[in-house]
């Protein structure tokens, strides 16, 4: 079972910026990707960025793309730098391993046979 341990989050103001890190305990799959969804109160879980195995490729939700950037550090630790907040972005991020995505648009059933970890809380303030 692979365990994914969040950590970055915490309260900023809107414009602020923000690094989440997420590392798992191993590989679910030899080229598993990565990534990170979110929900917020009341709303169902979005997703926000993808990034592969290798990270050569990756892909983000349209909400976030060009202030948010996803990166893999090595194969088990990823990021997401998260810049110029907006309160719209304050939620529970997830860090995702063993999502099935390599290349292009992600779909959500790249990620029906996932892992999660518990969450990390953002919350950005106007």
């Amino acid at each position: 079972q692979v365990q994914l341990v969040e950590s970055g989050g915490g309260l900023v103001q809107a414009g602020d910026s923000l690094r989440l890190s997420c590392t798992a305990s191993e590989r679910t799959s030899s080229r598993s990707a990565m990534g990170w969804f979110r929900q917020a109160p009341g709303k169902e879980r979005e997703f926000v960025a993808v990034i592969s195995w290798n990270g050569v490729d990756n892909d983000y939700s349209e909400s976030v793309m060009g202030r948010f950037t996803i990166s893999r550090d090595n194969a088990l630790t990823i990021a997401l730098q998260m810049n110029s907040l907006k309160p719209e972005d304050t939620a529970v991020y997830y860090c995702l391993a063993g999502i099935r995505y390599y290349r292009g648009r992600f779909s959500s059933t790249m990620a029906s046979s996932a892992d999660w970890g518990q969450g990390t809380q953002v919350t950005v303030s106007s």
